[in-house]
């Protein structure tokens, strides 16, 4: 498929790639970087690639159950109603749930409090053969603990570094990190927690304290603006998805889940018996 008959004329891979010195001052939450094509498009193309990643993973899984220990880890960071959790539905539901590894992390309970903030995040690795999602990650550790200043900034701000090396040995067993930050505008996300409270459906997704949070707004996109500048690496570095427009970030993330299976250069795992008197044996069954 070439770039200009799918509506990409730059890969969602490099056109969503953090840049050093790349402000969040500036960010359109509404934009489609690197995409030209509309809604109607992109719905057809994620149907399309629906099939791609869906094969992809199948092999990821073969794979696994053939002792590879191989896999892929979706790391999904956003403020409330960024669409983390349509992510998952729409993307990751793409795809046969036995091969997903996912987890979520909010408050930690009291066993998590009593160990490393790693120590639970160690816990939900995904397995080899598998494609892991973290709903919110060990970033909760330099985000909402930066903003809520629920430590003291001498400890939020050594796990940077720490992140940094964490990552670095995730990647060293085998596991491919994609990390994205999906930036919905204010506007945007008032609009989507005022649908919340319009319908009963939606009541169970509200949370009262995502008001107060929006006050928060400015240290948040301080602290997002520090974990991009500072834990954006060759190994595992930030992919910005702006996540006003749904179609768009499930599009984009679709991609750069396809790109990430597509380096593993899977092929199928070779029969560990011989196929041609297995094929003998079940004629004369």
């Amino acid at each position: 498929m070439s770039k200009a008959s799918s509506g990409w004329q730059t890969p969602a891979g490099s056109a969503l790639r953090f840049s050093p010195g790349q402000l969040l001052a500036g960010l359109d939450a509404s934009a489609t970087p690197g995409f030209n094509g509309d809604k109607a498009a992109a719905a057809a193309l994620l149907f399309e690639r629906a099939t791609v990643v869906g094969a992809l993973q199948e092999k990821l899984f073969a794979n696994g159950r053939s002792g590879d220990t191989r896999s892929v880890l979706l790391v999904l960071q956003g403020m409330d109603t960024a669409g983390k959790g349509g992510i998952v539905r729409h993307v990751i539901g793409q795809v046969d749930p036995q091969g997903v590894d996912h987890a979520s992390f909010g408050v930690p309970t009291e066993e998590e409090k009593s160990h490393d903030y790693l120590w639970r995040i160690r816990k939900a690795l995904p397995r080899g053969g598998q494609i892991g999602v973290f709903d919110r990650s060990h970033y909760e550790d330099v985000l909402v603990v930066r903003v809520h200043n629920l430590v003291p900034p001498e400890v939020w701000s050594a796990r940077y570094d720490e992140i940094n090396e964490f990552e670095r040995e995730v990647a060293a067993s085998g596991t491919t990190i994609v990390k994205v930050a999906l930036f919905v505008s204010l506007d945007e996300q008032k609009k989507r927690l005022m649908e919340r409270l319009e319908r009963p459906d939606k009541y169970w997704k509200y949370n009262p304290r995502d008001v107060d949070e929006r006050e928060l707004w400015p240290a948040y996109q301080e602290a997002y603006q520090a974990v991009l500048d500072r834990t954006s690496t060759d190994i595992a570095p930030w992919h910005i998805v702006p996540a006003d427009r749904k179609w768009f970030s499930r599009l984009a993330v679709t991609e750069l889940l396809i790109d990430a299976l597509e380096r593993l250069n899977l092929d199928w795992p070779p029969a560990t018996f011989d196929v041609e008197a297995e094929k003998r044996r079940l004629e004369s069954a």
